[in-house]
C-alpha cells in the first residue's frame, strides 16, 4: 500500500499547469477543440473543468474539513460548469488562468501547514459520505493525472483513423467514457 505524502502530492500538483501548457499552448485549434464525439470533453473543456475545480473544489473542501469537519457537508460540485464558464475562451487564456489559480492554491495548501492529524480530519461529501483530508488531497492528484491522460487520449483519437492498421497496437484509441459518467 502506498502511503500518502503531502510533499509528493504537491510535487505533482504544481507541475500540472506546465504539463498542460507544454502539451496544448500554441497548437492549432483543431487539437485543442477535438473531442471523442457527443457528450465528451475537448482539451479546452478539460482545462475549463480544472479551473472550476481550483475555484470551487479542492481548497474550498479542505477548508471545510478544517473549519467544520463533518458538521458542514461539502457543497455539491458542478462537474459541467466549464461549458458555460469557459465558453469562447482561448486555450492560452485558460492555461494562464489555471496556472495562476493553481499557484495560489498550492501556496494556500502549503500555508495550511497540515500535519498528520490534519490529514486524518474528516468531512462529509454529498455523495460519498465521510472522507478524510488525506483522501481529498490524494484525489486531487489522481484527478489531475486522469485529466492529463484524458487529454492525451482525445488528441490521439484525432488521428486514430489515419493510423490505419496500427490502430491494433494503440490501446489509447479504444472506447471512450461519457462526460457524465
Amino acid at each position: 500500500m502506498t502511503v500518502f505524502r503531502l510533499d509528493e502530492a504537491i510535487a505533482v500538483l504544481e507541475r500540472t499547469p506546465d504539463t498542460l501548457r507544454t502539451l496544448l499552448d500554441d497548437l492549432p485549434e483543431p487539437w485543442t477543440t477535438c473531442d471523442e464525439g457527443p457528450e465528451t470533453w475537448s482539451p479546452v473543456d478539460v482545462v475549463g473543468h480544472l479551473i472550476h475545480g481550483e475555484r470551487a473544489d479542492w481548497i474550498v473542501r479542505a477548508r471545510t474539513i478544517l473549519d467544520g469537519g463533518e458538521r458542514q457537508p461539502f457543497d455539491p460540485f458542478d462537474r459541467l460548469a466549464q461549458f458555460e464558464a469557459s465558453k469562447g475562451q482561448s486555450i492560452r487564456v485558460l492555461l494562464d488562468e489555471f496556472a495562476q489559480l493553481r499557484a495560489e492554491n498550492i501556496a494556500t495548501l502549503e500555508g495550511l501547514a497540515l500535519g498528520e492529524r490534519d490529514l486524518d480530519k474528516t468531512g462529509t461529501h454529498p455523495a460519498l459520505g465521510r472522507v478524510t483530508m488525506r483522501q481529498l488531497l490524494a484525489t486531487w492528484v489522481a484527478h489531475d493525472l486522469g485529466h492529463i491522460a484524458q487529454i492525451g487520449r482525445v488528441m490521439a483519437k484525432r488521428y486514430g483513423a489515419a493510423a490505419g492498421p496500427w490502430v491494433a497496437y494503440l490501446p489509447i484509441l479504444g472506447d471512450r467514457p461519457r462526460r457524465d459518467a
